[in-house]
């Protein structure tokens, strides 16, 4: 060896009594290089097998996933036909979904509430608006009895009906989800740009997913209709006990519809608050039961009918705090010619419909009860029927009786 061109390096010093012997691989012992190497290759296959082995179950589970969601494209067809009439979107950025809760008896899980006469009623509709900024959600309750004008739609055997001033939730039961989106767009003058539609079986599941909703009671509930029987007090709802909860309507309170969309709500707001606050979204084994149980839940229209698209909603949800999640039901009264339907209260309903349109801030505070114990049934600005007929003062967020998803049901 040398240690400069030409010039012979010195042979090393032999190793002073004590010191170690050269190790296995080094300069003086055996190689290392080659089983390092293939120790290297063997650790690098391991892991690529590991990736490779998560990235198949992860994908698995996606395709499941995104093949539980049933795709609504009859809707889609039906809306072409009217694009011209329907409103145009104000604001962009934003969402209104419009949620519906179908009673059908059709399907698995769904006969034992009743004989399938082949209809199906839209018993809870909620119009759902996502602020631009994510910085506001906003469900909107319409009555199942508010008279409203629904148009001329088609019906499932393909006959057509008449425009007509009906009960809202006729418009289901005629033309399905066509005709009650617009009917809330000819009523409300919103863009409605997606739709979910869910039934019995896919509530329950919903509810079980997140291992039940913890609800108040002031007195025992026993309702045969709503296969509903619990004692009083503060306990957590599961499957059926807490779909009989938001079905219930003769037992509970002086069984208005009236009470049964203001539990319904707060029964909702508390689904939101656990569902944030329990590390659900977080916790990916806590996670897969609420998306499979929601995937399998829905019939949406092809705008959400990916886990993609839902797992974006899902996230601007997220973004949005507990408090900023509210809940309302569109200012009514009981209506002039029948006083066990409803109609709105203006033009408190359609200040409204226009800070929702314009994506504006809309603020609830809750109501007093009124002589029947329900909230305020005028549900104008600030939920007294005295400012129902006030003009709106543009400088001030209107309020409305209502309630957000951090009070949860037991406050």
């Amino acid at each position: 060896m040398t240690d400069r061109a030409g010039t012979p390096a010195a042979p090393d010093p032999p190793p002073a009594d004590g010191d170690p012997a050269p190790a296995e691989g080094t300069a003086t012992g055996a190689p290392e290089g080659p089983r390092r190497r293939h120790w290297l290759r063997w650790t690098a296959l391991g892991v690529s097998v590991v990736v490779l082995v998560a990235a198949g179950v992860g994908w698995w589970f996606y395709r499941k996933l995104d093949g539980n969601i049933t795709t609504d494209t009859t809707a889609a067809a039906e809306l072409l036909k009217y694009e011209k009439e329907r409103p145009a979107a104000v604001v962009s950025a934003a969402r209104n979904i419009l949620l519906i809760g179908s009673d059908t008896r059709a399907g698995e899980g769904n006969r034992e509430y009743g004989r399938d006469k082949g209809t199906q009623h839209s018993d809870t509709t909620i119009l759902l608006h996502l602020s631009a900024g994510k910085s506001s959600a906003t469900a909107v309750s319409l009555p199942r009895d508010l008279m409203v004008t629904i148009p001329s739609c088609r019906k499932a055997d393909g006959s057509r009906t008449s425009e007509q001033v009906a009960q809202f939730n006729w418009a289901f039961e005629f033309g399905g989800t066509a005709c009650t989106i617009r009917t809330v767009e000819k009523l409300t003058g919103i863009r409605v740009d997606h739709h979910m539609v869910i039934d019995f079986r896919g509530f329950k599941k919903m509810v079980d997913a997140v291992d039940g909703v913890e609800v108040c009671l002031k007195e025992p509930v026993d309702d045969h209709d709503a296969k509903l029987k619990l004692p009083a007090g503060r306990q957590t709802l599961r499957g059926e006990q807490a779909l009989g909860f938001v079905r219930a309507r003769k037992s509970i309170g002086n069984g208005s519809d009236t009470e049964r969309m203001d539990r319904q709500q707060q029964f909702l707001g508390a689904l939101v608050n656990k569902v944030q606050s329990d590390g659900v979204l977080l916790n990916p084994t806590r996670l897969y039961p609420v998306l499979d149980a929601a995937t399998k839940a829905i019939t949406t229209d092809a705008g959400l009918d990916s886990l993609r698209d839902l797992y974006d909603l899902a996230r601007s949800m997220r973004a949005v705090p507990t408090e900023k999640v509210q809940f309302l039901t569109v200012p009514r009264r009981p209506y002039t010619y029948d006083a066990n339907r409803d109609e709105l209260v203006q033009p408190a309903a359609s200040q409204l419909f226009k800070q929702l349109r314009e994506d504006r801030p809309v603020a609830v505070t809750p109501g007093e009860k009124d002589d029947d114990g329900a909230g305020g049934r005028d549900g104008g600005a600030d939920g007294k029927p005295d400012d129902a007929d006030a003009p709106p003062t543009p400088s001030v967020t209107p309020t409305f009786t209502g309630r957000n998803a951090a009070e949860g049901v037991c406050s």
